[in-house]
């Protein structure tokens, strides 16, 4: 098993927490916008938006009646947990992007009801959220196991450990669609050089629909979106040292049809110069100049089993709603 560099426990001493090191350098907040700001539309990375607010705001999205990801794929495991958990029997799951664990709750009642107990690996950047998370799971699931990793899945896995059995990686909530094509083929890719040959993954993303219905889900009516997406510009005054208002800016969704994907920007709301303390230099901002924020690829199921094969992946399990709006793909290593 890899180790890792740093390791603790939680207050009650029911869960290991451990450092995973990083395997690809990860840039700074100062070398990302001076990388992001020089492209023409500047760009950041969508992992600015999840500071403490910004996942509160996220969480008000996903309350929202236009934000369908999140509910359709939580149904989705409520109906196929029992089925999955069957099919793989895994001794261990491990989850990249863990956060709140909450629609990992199906795929542990399942097994509890089985007579499975698996160990739960949670994988995230943020110990506060993982620590409420396994005290709620600790609460309905008294036999379950849990280790915390502490780290960034996009930084790489060649450092993640490796327990013994089978295990079931889960890549849930449409994470993978946030990636341009050549980064999601990296991180598919380093999952698959992780698993055995009992090993499988489950892969949650979101599917092309009415483009009515994916533009109101990334700009919802009560302007929960817009906020997190504003929200941005208050991290990298912190980070950075910036001086963005961030009520300068308005926020854009639309349906980007060639690249088959939703795409977040900012724009500027009138001539203003933003001054970055960690770069010494002013950026230029005039009117209706946009900041690239997001994006969110859709996929149909041609375009999925192109993705998971390039990766070395092969589809085992295909489960969707009658409306095909999401997909969750049980898949297997194709060696």
């Amino acid at each position: 098993m890899a180790q890792s560099s740093q390791s603790s426990r939680d207050q009650h001493g029911r869960y290991a927490a451990q450092t995973v090191p990083a395997v690809h350098r990860v840039r700074s907040a100062a070398e990302d916008v001076a990388l992001g700001f020089a492209e023409q539309p500047k760009r950041l990375p969508p992992k600015y938006f999840y500071d403490d607010h910004g996942s509160r705001l996220f969480d008000a999205i996903c309350d929202t009646a236009e934000y369908y990801p999140m509910r359709t794929e939580g149904q989705l495991l409520a109906e196929s947990a029992a089925s999955i958990m069957a099919a793989v029997q895994p001794g261990h799951i491990l989850e990249l992007g863990s956060g709140t664990s909450r629609k990992t709750e199906h795929l542990l009642a399942a097994a509890a009801d089985q007579g499975q107990a698996p160990h739960y690996w949670a994988f995230d950047v943020c110990d506060s959220i993982m620590a409420s998370a396994g005290e709620r799971l600790h609460q309905r699931f008294p036999w379950l196991g849990m280790s915390v990793l502490l780290g960034d899945y996009g930084a790489g896995l060649a450092h993640l450990p490796r327990p013994d059995g089978r295990c079931l990686y889960l890549f849930l909530g449409g994470s993978l669609g946030n990636f341009e094509p050549e980064e999601s083929a990296r991180v598919l890719g380093e999952i698959a050089e992780h698993m055995r040959s009992g090993d499988r993954l489950l892969l949650g993303v979101d599917r092309v629909k009415d483009r009515s219905v994916l533009k109101a889900a990334y700009d919802d009516a009560a302007g929960a979106t817009a906020a997190f997406n504003r929200n941005v510009l208050n991290v990298l005054n912190r980070e950075v040292g910036a001086d963005f208002d961030p009520e300068a800016f308005a926020h854009e969704a639309f349906f980007n049809e060639a690249q088959s994907r939703i795409e977040m920007h900012l724009i500027s709301q009138r001539d203003q110069s933003v001054h970055v303390g960690a770069l010494g230099r002013d950026y230029a901002f005039p009117v209706g100049e946009r900041l690239h924020t997001e994006i969110s690829r859709k996929f149909t199921p041609d375009s999925l089993a192109d993705e998971l094969a390039r990766a070395g992946l092969a589809m085992a399990e295909h489960y969707q709603p009658s409306d095909g709006a999401f997909s969750l793909v049980l898949a297997a290593p194709r060696y």
